[in-house]
């Protein structure tokens, strides 16, 4: 297995703030929000009211209801409580849904530039990641001609991720129904990543599941962590057909027993969201792209287009005529700017540097002016 190139950056980044240095984080994908009131008063009742014993192995019921409903009303889909098992972050459910789908040999299609833990949960449990590119020529959308030439009698597993992490791509309709499509054709299973959903900055994005014949083949990842602003809680779901839950509970129990019921108790409330703190949160991160790519895009040797969704910025450095790398460095040792060299992604994004615009427009200002003054070393050194 591989480690995840954010945290080697933010090690790194904490190390320098250690020596006295002025560090500003992009590299991490952390709103700078927490979360509502509504939802500390939900937690603090629940602990005082004693709703910290063991509980339901696939979660409290309360709250698997309030995802039904949720996914209804945020994502159009019909799905019952049964259908979902809630995990202690999103992490431990993608890798759990893989240990139930493959066994050792199997074939994993995955995005490339993508979330790291793809290639490596699927080689950790001896299974065999196969990328299918995200490229610029193709809008960074996948390209289903490619992953269909990619599938093999060995292939078990299709990966989706939007809106993507790291591009900030929503799949086109078009896209995901031929994926579908091939799914049904070669009997794969889909894991939808979709923790990045209500983080859009147009249209709201449709799920694998939606598709004809998807329901039964398809594994939903998603949690509080982005859409609820709550990272540190270690809060996520999967929505999954029924043999599939039946495996997921049975790591469950084998594993961490359950979630802690108090921050169940507490995810119903953001799921309700009554003083509408995602939408609220949604158009900050909106303002802070707008301004943030512009602003981007006047940095010697950057271009970037805006993203679909997220809260990352994709942008090639091929123009700066040094290695992705060399830049992020000099940005980091230099300047004081952490971000994230594209190849931790994958191989495609070898000529691209992630930034996170979950900080504050202030914040994003004073890192574009550190970034236009240390731009004059790879303009020299290009010279």
């Amino acid at each position: 297995m591989s480690g995840e190139g954010a945290l080697s950056v933010f090690a790194r980044a904490k190390e320098l703030e250690g020596q006295g240095r002025s560090i500003i984080h992009l590299e991490l994908g952390e709103p700078d929000f927490h979360p509502s009131g509504t939802v500390l008063d939900a937690l603090r009742a629940a602990v005082t009211e004693g709703r910290d014993r063991y509980c339901a192995v696939q979660g409290v019921p309360a709250l698997r209801q309030e995802l039904a409903h949720y996914l209804a009303r945020t994502r159009d889909l019909e799905v019952s409580g049964d259908e979902i098992v809630i995990a202690p972050g999103c992490k431990i459910a993608l890798f759990f849904a893989m240990m139930a789908l493959v066994e050792p040999g199997d074939e994993v299609l995955y995005p490339d530039p993508g979330f790291p833990a793809y290639p490596s949960i699927a080689r950790g449990l001896g299974a065999v990641p196969v990328a299918f590119e995200l490229s610029e020529r193709n809008q960074l959308q996948p390209d289903p001609a490619q992953v269909a030439a990619r599938i093999t009698p060995r292939t078990k597993v299709l990966i989706t991720n939007s809106p993507g992490n790291p591009t900030g791509t929503i799949y086109s309709d078009a896209v995901q129904r031929r994926l579908a499509e091939l799914a049904v054709e070669h009997d794969l299973y889909v894991l939808s990543d979709e923790i990045y959903a209500r983080l859009v900055y147009g249209e709201r994005v449709r799920s694998m599941r939606s598709y004809p014949g998807m329901a039964a083949r398809t594994v939903i990842i998603d949690g509080f962590s982005k859409s609820f602003a709550m990272t540190g809680w270690r809060l996520g779901y999967a929505v999954a057909p029924p043999l599939v839950v039946d495996a997921l509970n049975m790591l469950a129990v084998n594993s961490y027993t359950c979630v802690a019921e108090f921050t169940q108790h507490a995810a119903i409330e953001a799921l309700r969201d009554r003083e509408q703190a995602t939408p609220r949160m949604v158009a900050e991160f909106h303002r802070r792209r707008e301004q943030f790519i512009h602003d981007l895009n006047q940095v010697p040797g950057f271009r970037c287009a805006p993203p679909s969704g997220g809260f990352y910025a994709w942008v090639n450095v091929a123009d700066t005529h040094a290695r992705a790398e060399e830049v992020c460095r000099i940005m980091l040792e230099e300047a004081g700017v952490a971000a994230i060299p594209g190849a931790a992604f994958g191989p495609s994004g070898h000529d691209f540097i992630r930034f996170s615009f979950a900080s504050s427009t202030a914040v994003l200002r004073e890192a574009i002016e550190r970034m236009q003054r240390v731009s004059r070393t790879w303009q020299r050194n290009h010279l």
